[in-house]
């Protein structure tokens, strides 16, 4: 059956799934009422004594946790999820302006995977590196967009290279090892409007992120799962959180002591989610092997050196975002 829009209609106002978003029966989300998981690590970094302990077993075990406690004003993250608010929900004639980019970054609201099926999202991304350099090629709507992400990019990359050097210090590495050679390079906002039917589809498909770290935002909102021991579990939402999981790059760097893992967004019927993903990763020309602290004749390398750039051109699985914008020419034209 069709359904009839009007004008101010968006794709997603529609009462059963497109064809087009439908996933195949082996991609379908499966067990949506699996209870949110409340075993995964809830770390307070603001106890006296650094959690380094807690952040290796969670990254060993899960490849995820969250940190509360961090640092990071509630104002700033507040103000940058109602500044995404505001972009995702200007009226679709506005919105459809911003395809395509003119800068050096991106909307849209048509992502396929690499089946031709389109997930059921809108996403903004850019690249955030060099800070002062990037942020006036940012969307200049809404008005506050830039200065509102850029102080919040300022708070992320202070945590993100924290938690890099907590994972440093657990590893016996020296301090720096990492966060001299990473980068906050890629901001990616998700909106998942409500679904009519979240069975058939997936506002991400499973993936696994090719960053050092990654660090989300999702306000109080649902959706992310991850994979473990072949179940796919929720994430839950806890207040001024952030999620961080780790990507493929750090689990070369660990020699496999630490863990990347498949992980997905599901919709839902009654709510919508937005989310802000921030990619901590190498930059482009840092050769990535494991660190030679981690490496004897009793633990041999588990992988081979290669240069960040030629790793994620050889594995551009869905949910990777680096490719695509650094072929963008960055200028003010």
């Amino acid at each position: 059956m069709e359904i009839k829009k009007d004008k101010d209609s968006r794709w997603f106002d529609v009462e059963l799934v497109p064809e087009s978003y439908i996933f195949s029966p082996t991609d379908r989300p499966q067990n949506l009422d699996v209870a949110i998981c409340d075993s995964i690590p809830v770390i307070d970094l603001a106890k006296h004594i650094q959690p380094i302990e807690s952040i290796l077993k969670a990254s060993q075990e899960f490849g995820f946790f969250q940190v509360i406690n961090h640092g990071v004003p509630e104002k700033i993250m507040s103000d940058a999820m109602s500044v995404l608010k505001e972009f995702f929900h200007m009226p679709s004639k506005e919105a459809t302006g911003y395809v395509p980019h003119n800068k050096g970054w991106i909307y849209t609201n048509n992502d396929c995977t690499k089946d031709g099926v389109h997930i059921w999202r809108e996403n903004l991304k850019h690249l955030c590196h060099p800070l002062d350099k990037c942020t006036k090629l940012w969307p200049n709507k809404p008005t506050r967009y830039q200065e509102v992400i850029a102080a919040y990019l300022l708070e992320i990359n202070k945590l993100s290279f924290r938690i890099l050097e907590m994972i440093c210090e657990g590893l016996g590495l020296e301090p720096g090892y990492l966060s001299d050679t990473s980068e906050v390079q890629i901001l990616s906002s998700n909106f998942y409007p409500s679904c009519p039917d979240p069975s058939l589809t997936l506002g991400i498909l499973a993936h696994q992120d090719t960053s050092l770290i990654t660090l989300v935002y999702q306000g109080d909102s649902t959706g992310l799962q991850f994979l473990k021991d072949g179940q796919w579990i929720n994430v839950g939402s806890i207040p001024n959180s952030f999620v961080v999981n780790i990507g493929n790059q750090l689990e070369i760097v660990s020699n496999g002591k630490l863990r990347s893992i498949d992980h997905r967004v599901v919709t839902s019927k009654d709510k919508t989610r937005i989310s802000i993903a921030t990619f901590v990763n190498p930059s482009y020309d840092c050769i990535i092997e494991p660190a030679k602290a981690l490496v004897n004749k009793n633990e041999p390398s588990r992988y081979k050196a290669s240069r960040y750039k030629e790793y994620v051109d050889r594995n551009k699985a869905f949910g990777d975002y680096t490719v695509a914008l650094r072929d963008v020419v960055i200028s003010e034209s």
